[in-house]
């Protein structure tokens, strides 16, 4: 189990606990003691398998690579979903959302099931399964981002449905999300970053009992105070996470400021 690590700061913001740290790797430490002990804390009280969704980014490296170092979690009890896909790359593409979870989490702590989005070919196929799977149990724990634009998963403020009637569904990218993957280096240039998605839409997100937000660096830092304190709207749709009952926000100096 990882060593405590305190916060530089604490706000609460409506509901939404937000703990500011000094450095991103210190985020990052606690961020994953904490999403462990909710694994174990949920292993220790029910048999069922603990049904996780997991978003696939760079700020989420420093919760992954942590996870991977916890001690006292039974993988082999955990369901593993993750919160958007490309629609177009290649399945072998290091771009795909799946295979970058797992490489950097999935093969090393080898979840009991695995659930990646985008397996099949038909677009309206592949939102049904996946809402199926989504909807066999509730949801336990969400770990995810906020994007430079405020999208959660992929839904970008053009698309971002807080009352959306679909667990899933196949979305057409805003610019400014597109632009953010060449930022973080997964694409060269702009052309190459598809211009279609699936995701998990807002209401599916929010059904998580218990959501841990990790939002580290300079450039996010419009991005999260527009979700902490802008008004909650779709112009912004992580704003709408600071109304969840169970969610803390981790976060460094960078992205909060002063």
């Amino acid at each position: 189990m990882t060593d405590i690590i305190n916060p530089a700061a604490e706000h609460q913001v409506e509901r939404m606990l937000v703990l500011v740290y000094n450095h991103r790797s210190h985020m990052g430490t606690a961020a994953a003691g904490q999403v462990g002990q909710r694994i174990r804390d949920l292993q220790e009280h029910s048999s069922a398998p603990v049904r996780m969704i997991f978003a696939a980014a760079p700020s989420q490296q420093e919760l992954y690579e942590g996870l991977v170092q916890e001690q006292g979690i039974d993988w082999s009890r955990v369901c593993a979903f993750h919160m958007d896909e490309y629609i177009g790359l290649p399945a072998d593409a290091p771009q795909r959302f799946g295979n970058y979870l797992q490489e950097r989490l999935f093969r090393r702590v080898n979840p009991g099931r695995m659930e990646l989005l985008g397996r099949t070919g038909n677009i309206e196929e592949e939102c049904r399964r996946y809402a199926a799977l989504l909807n066999e149990a509730p949801i336990d724990i969400v770990c995810l981002g906020i994007g430079e634009n405020g999208h959660i998963a992929f839904n970008d403020p053009p698309v971002a449905d807080f009352a959306d009637p679909y667990p899933v569904k196949s979305v057409l990218l805003d610019e400014a999300c597109r632009q953010q993957q060449v930022n973080d280096g997964c694409f060269a240039s702009l052309d190459e970053v598809p211009a279609h998605a699936l995701t998990l839409t807002v209401p599916a997100l929010m059904a998580g009992r218990h959501l841990f937000a990790m939002v580290p660096g300079k450039a996010k830092h419009d991005a999260l105070q527009a979700a902490l304190y802008d008004p909650v709207s779709t112009a912004c749709p992580a704003s709408i996470l600071r109304t969840h009952p169970g969610i803390t926000l981790f976060t460094d100096r960078d992205a909060y400021g002063s």
